[in-house]
């Protein structure tokens, strides 16, 4: 019985990666922790450092003492995946291991486990919607679907032309601008590279922030509620109006 479970859950997982790439589902998360090679994504492919970014690398190397390189393993892979225009084939993982001197192994377990991590292609701009319980009280759904049906993907599929890509990721650690979303700019490689979030959205604001991005201008990042300033209320405050008092400290000799 467990055998026959086993094969039909390695069966599936195989489907998976026999897609190509803009099309793989994300549905089988535990996908995502196991690797078949494709054309694109196999450990015989060369994969280094531009020459700019072996420079950040050295940088990234000096925080930390020379016998804990590994500690560095989560900004390198970072660092290649902005290379790599916003995903992380295994060998670019193998390359991040090299500099760091470590067994493989131990880039895979960190890649697979972080969410920061794409392990399949990406849009240039890859659009993150928060799905934690705050935004998706406020109307999280709503605005995956209408990214979604704007765009004419699923979650985790890549648009035809390669400039979109939706996920879902947990808490933006902004929940009184909820609903939110994130934009992670792979569209001018390490460079150009931006991660800016996009507070207080709507479907119809959601949209209008992918046009913008389609026709390469720069939409304000922050909240896109005209009538709050940053995570302040609607209207503007209606209580702490005045300059907090200092402290009050008591003079213990007269007790």
């Amino acid at each position: 019985m467990l055998a026959r479970l086993a094969a039909k859950r390695l069966l599936e997982i195989r489907q998976v990666f026999r897609q190509p790439p803009s099309q793989a589902s994300r549905s089988l998360s535990t996908a995502l922790n196991y690797h078949l090679d494709s054309p694109d994504n196999k450990p015989d492919l060369p994969w280094e450092f531009s020459e700019a970014n072996k420079s950040k690398v050295k940088e990234i190397l000096s925080y930390y003492p020379s016998n804990y390189k590994q500690s560095a393993v989560i900004p390198l892979l970072d660092l290649a995946q902005q290379q790599h225009g916003g995903w992380l084939p295994v060998s670019a993982m193998n390359a991040v291991a090299k500099v760091i001197e470590v067994a493989p192994i131990r880039v895979y377990e960190v890649a697979t486990f972080y969410s920061m991590f794409n392990r399949a292609k990406v849009g240039k701009y890859h659009l993150l919607v928060c799905g934690t319980t705050p935004c998706m009280i406020r109307g999280s759904r709503e605005i995956e679907s209408a990214l979604l049906d704007h765009l004419g993907v699923k979650r985790g599929e890549v648009t035809k032309d390669g400039l979109f890509s939706v996920g879902e990721m947990e808490c933006m650690g902004c929940c009184v601008n909820a609903p939110m979303i994130t934009v992670a700019d792979y569209s001018n490689g390490s460079e150009g590279y931006t991660y800016n979030y996009f507070e207080d959205v709507t479907p119809e604001k959601v949209v209008e922030i992918v046009e913008k991005l389609r026709k390469g201008e720069k939409p304000p990042h922050g909240t896109q509620n005209p009538k709050r300033i940053m995570c302040g209320p609607e209207g503007g405050n209606t209580t702490l109006l005045g300059e907090p008092k200092p402290p009050q400290f008591r003079d213990l000799d007269a007790c």
